[in-house]
Parts: C-alpha cells; structure tokens; sequence
C-alpha cells in the first residue's frame, strides 16, 4: 500500500539527523504511561505560557513533558511531581512563550551559500526546525550526483530536512542556455522511488511551458502526481493562474500582490508569504497578505517562508522575522505563528508529526520572549540553543560536516579565457540593452540606439551602461561566451561577477572594462567557485564556493562574515541591485529580457535576439 505523507515524513525525519526521535509507532506505549502519570518524563519545560497553532490562543501556566523526543503532554505549570518515577529534567521557562519549531516550507540551502550542515545552525538559532528545501542550483550545476550528495549532506546535518526535488533542470530549452544538469521525468521519478525525505515536487518554475502544454513538462508533473507528491509552483501573471492550478500545482511562493495572491487562494493553490529583507527583490508578503487583510480571505491556506537568504541574511532574517513582519503586516501573533509552523507542516501532511505542541508530535519547541524573537530552541527534546547561543551538543554536530564528493570541488570548466565585451560597433545601431530597476526580479527590454562614438565609455556616460557576460563553465562548450549590456545597473568602475548565474549556474560578470572583468573570472576560476567584487585590477571582495561553484565549506558564521564585506564593496562599486538579484540576471523563465551562454533571451517568447541591429535609415 502506498505510504501516506505522514508516514514518509515521519520515517525520514526519523534517521535525518544525530539528535535521532524515533517514530511514534514505536513509544505509543512509554508516552502514555508518561501523560498519565506513570513513569516520568525525560524533560518538563514549565513556567511558561504556551502558543497553540490549533486554537490559535495563547494559554496561561503551563509545562511540557518531553518523553524520547517527543511531548507526551501539555499540562498545568507544576502538575510535575518529582515522585513521578526517576526525575526528570526540569527547565523554567520564567512566563516566556513556548511554542512549535517553525516549519519553512520554502527554501533553496544552496542560495544561503554554505552546506545544509552549516545552514542548521542559523536555522536553530532563529527556532526554525524542519525545512522543505528545493535543491536545484546543484542539481543544474551536478544532475542526479548533485540532488543525492545535497541529501547526504541534509542527513548528517542536526536539522530536519526534506526534498521537493527538483523540477525544472534545466529551466529552459538547451537552445537558450547551457546546463550542467538535465533531470528528466525519469531521473525525477526515481529520486522520488529511493529517498524517503524526497516529498515534493519542487517549483515548476516553466510555468509557461507547463499552461500551454508542453509535453516534457506535464511528464514532470506526473512524475510526482502519479506517486502523490504534491506540487510547488513558480508563477508571474494572473493570466496564467487557470491554466498552472489545472496541471496540479498547489502552491507558490511567487505572489507578489494582492491579486494574484487572492486569484491564487481562489484557484486552491497554497499561497507561501515570501518575506525576504526589504533590500533583496523577495519581500513580497506586504502586498500579497492584502488578500486577508484587504479582501477578507481567510488566511487556513497561507503560509510563510524565506526562500532565498544569503548567509548574512539568514543570521538576522529567518523565518521567526518574517512571523514578526507578517504581525507588523495586520496579522495575530499566534496567527502569524501559525503560518509559519501548523500551516506548512499541513500543507505536506505532516502535522501529525510537526508544526504544533499536541501529545505525540516531535519535540521540537522554541522558547520566545514578549516580542516574539527565539530565545531557545529544542531540537527533538534536545536543548541546542539557550539565550540564542548554540550549545555544546549544537556545537559538537556541526563541527563534523559532509564533505562532499571530489567531483563537487571540479565543476568550473574554464581551458580558455574568452573575451568578455562586444565589438564597438562602428554605425550607427539598436542595442538591445538589460534594464535593472529595483526589485531586481523583473528586467526591462530597452532598445537604446547607440550612434558612432570612439569609445565604450562615451555610450556608457551618455546611456548609463556597462557590459555584461554570461560564460558557459560545464565544460560543455570551452568556454561559450554572451555579451551584453546593463543599463542603471550603477557600475561606474571595476568589474562584478558570480558563479550563481541562476538557473544554470554559468558564470556572469558585469564591468567597464575587459581587465577588470578578465581579473573577476580568474577568481572564479581559481576558487572554483565564488562571487566577488574587482576594483583597479584586484579583487577587493570575495566569497568562494568551491562546491559546485555554490557552495562555501565553511561554518556560517565565517560565511557571513566574508558576505557581509562582499556586501559592502558591492555597494561600494555603486551596483544598484543586490548582488542575489544580479545573480537573477541569467534566469531566463521572468520577463523580459535576460541574458544566459547563449544570447540575450526574450521572454515570454522564449526568444534569442541580437544585441546589435542596424537602426532604420
């Protein structure tokens, strides 16, 4: 008999991670005994009021009895009597605010830019305790091998970590860009058949393939109806909203407004409220929660999550931040909580297992103070943050990381340097330029006519210019270059460049000149890996990631050091758009212009153009 999602979920929560709980199936017995008073609990947490997601009330002078890494019971503060059995452990809370681990529904570890080892301990820092994680960054730099050594890494990692695998790799047609990675129907379907944690299918970001019919696509999709995964989407427009639910995506984290979040909700699409730091282009849950707080939908089919967060960011922006911004945003605190544990935990079907205090469920329970920010996290009945400090236990986990496969620490596959900037044209001319404006996400298609000028830097100060280049790092192609040109991108000198060209993770770099930019993919290449800033010929800022070129081996408090003054030197060459939005420029699935190995792309035509055309007589 097919297993329903509970009991997958379960099972792999079960063997993901060191601080192990086993399933319930298997304490049904000992936890009774514990509620009713027979034998002793592990650990009583009591003095403390407590959050329910399933009443969404806060309650007054009460404990928790964790039993095996799991609550046996929610009792009155002090119904604990030491002659109950051997003793138990006791915490005072001191009138603090218990309440579930939060559940992040939707995440990509790779864009945090360290190891899902390194990324457990912000997670736990910020209560997060379970996470639904969509790894296809790797899966296009690495196929399969990259998705399983990623799941490897979830496993030895001190965090719940689940799969929606990965959909839409490569996110477009091998026309218009190159991959390292191409997940077929069959490839997806048996991730799905051999790893338990794999327990969705992850954004469909084709989304205009998937409403007009495309055949691989809709194969896709039934890689994982087929087998009862639920589907998660990746949408822009309302006009597509139809067409995309009827295929059998339930949810999205892709509402940017009001509208279409309540089209979304009305068509029974799960709608995540993505709050992401008011400087990157994924803050969108002000103006998508509208739809409760403007138009009356109930808010039992929203959820919260981060999505993308650099290492940086995840320190200071988790998922208990975007609870709080959800609160500033017209929501209760015990709703907002709710959103962000009960809701995503039921949108898998896990919520037997996660998500709330109830008897039963894993002991995974944060402490919070009256502004509602993590002071302690129990991870499985384990203490493993405490005054938001790691403990030692915490500590232990994470100094024995994954180390992933050598092929992890090859995939920057440059014999050549290609030049990196286009002929000046010598006529006059139509540039088809890549207009940034903030958010970051949408580009604007700019036809700017260029006429005769001696020098780039004369277009550049007249039009507000740079160039840009995609280079193809795979292998598959020596060194494949695009060029382009960025305008208002705010680059005045030096050059930028990264590894994380979504989707396909080649190589872009923006400059003023081709030193400045040759200097930048030296880096990268030399570092196998990474994002830097070049100023005068050096580089001035860098984070290398020498997994996959996405990926730091370092622990996460190193990571953001090293971010933080990538950040600042990035702001400092003037880039008007945060570099995780520069890193969209290549993602040839959001409107309207981007730019990947193979050309400048149009979309939603799925089209190549030109970067030069002659201008009319």
């Amino acid at each position: 008999m097919e297993q329903t999602m509970q009991d997958r979920g379960a099972r792999a929560g079960s063997k993901l991670t060191r601080f192990s709980v086993s399933p319930l199936a298997s304490q049904t017995r000992r936890l009774a005994d514990v509620a009713s008073g027979r034998s002793a609990p592990d650990l009583v947490i009591t003095g403390a009021r407590m959050l329910s997601t399933y009443s969404e009330r806060m309650l007054d002078n009460r404990e928790i009895w964790v039993a095996g890494g799991r609550i046996a019971a929610v009792k009155p503060a002090g119904a604990y009597k030491s002659g109950i059995g051997s003793g138990a452990v006791l915490y005072d809370a001191r009138g603090g605010i218990l309440a579930p681990g939060l559940v992040d529904p939707h995440i990509h570890i790779e864009s945090s830019m360290v190891t899902a080892c390194a990324y457990a301990e912000a997670a736990l820092l910020n209560g997060t305790t379970t996470i639904f994680c969509d790894s296809h960054e790797i899966g296009n730099v690495m196929d399969v091998a990259g998705v399983e050594a990623m799941l490897e890494d979830a496993r030895q990692a001190p965090l719940s970590i689940f799969l929606t695998v990965p959909s839409t790799v490569p996110a477009t047609s091998p026309d218009l860009e190159t991959a390292g990675g191409d997940l077929t129907p069959d490839k997806i379907a048996a991730i799905f058949d051999r790893w338990p944690e794999a327990v969705g299918l992850g954004e469909k970001m084709d989304f205009v393939p998937v409403t007009m019919g495309d055949e691989r696509s809709h194969a896709i999709l039934a890689a994982a109806l087929s087998r009862g995964r639920p589907v998660s989407g990746h949408i822009y427009g309302r006009e597509f909203v139809a067409a995309y639910a009827a295929s059998g995506v339930t949810d999205t984290h892709e509402a940017i407004d009001r509208d279409i979040a309540d089209d979304l909700v009305e068509a029974g699409v799960w709608v995540f409220l993505r709050g992401g730091p008011p400087t990157t282009p994924w803050h969108s849950l002000p103006e998508a929660i509208k739809t409760v707080t403007e138009l009356g939908a109930s808010h039992k089919r929203l959820a919260i999550c981060t999505d993308d967060r650099d290492a940086d960011d995840l320190m200071f922006f988790g998922l208990d931040w975007v609870a709080r911004e959800a609160m500033k945003a017209g929501l209760t605190r015990e709703q907002a909580w709710s959103l962000g544990s009960l809701h995503p935990a039921t949108r898998f079907a896990m919520d037997g297992e996660i998500g709330g205090l109830g008897g039963g469920r894993r002991a995974d329970i944060v402490l919070l103070n009256d502004d509602m920010e993590v002071r302690n996290t129990w991870y499985g009945g384990e203490l493993v943050v405490e005054d938001h400090r790691i403990t030692p236990i915490l500590d232990q986990a994470l100094s024995e990381r994954y180390r992933y496969p050598d092929a992890a620490y090859r995939t920057v596959k440059l014999d050549t340097a290609p030049r990196l900037t286009p002929d000046l044209p010598s006529e006059r001319c139509i540039a088809h330029t890549i207009r940034t404006e903030l958010p970051g996400i949408v580009l604007v298609h700019d036809r700017q006519e260029l006429e005769p000028a001696n020098d780039w830097q004369t277009h550049f100060d007249r039009h507000n210019l740079c160039f840009v280049s995609v280079v193809e790092r795979h292998g598959r192609s020596d060194g494949r270059v695009a060029h382009g040109l960025l305008k208002d991108f705010g680059l005045k000198r030096g050059a930028v460049a990264s590894s994380v060209g979504h989707d396909s993770h080649n190589i872009i770099v923006a400059g003023t000149n081709e030193a400045d930019m040759q200097v930048a993919l030296a880096a990268i290449r030399e570092h196998q890996g990474g994002v830097c800033v070049v100023a005068d010929g050096e580089v001035a800022a860098m984070v290398p990631l020498p997994i996959a070129g996405l990926l730091s081996d370092k622990r996460v408090t190193e990571v953001a050091e090293e971010t933080r003054a990538l950040k600042a030197a990035w702001e400092a060459a003037g880039c008007t758009i945060a570099y995780m939005g520069f890193n969209l420029i290549p993602l040839a699935v959001i409107p309207e212009i981007r730019i990947t190995d193979r050309g400048l792309v149009l979309v939603p035509e799925m089209e190549l153009t030109l970067l030069f055309e002659p201008a009319a007589a």
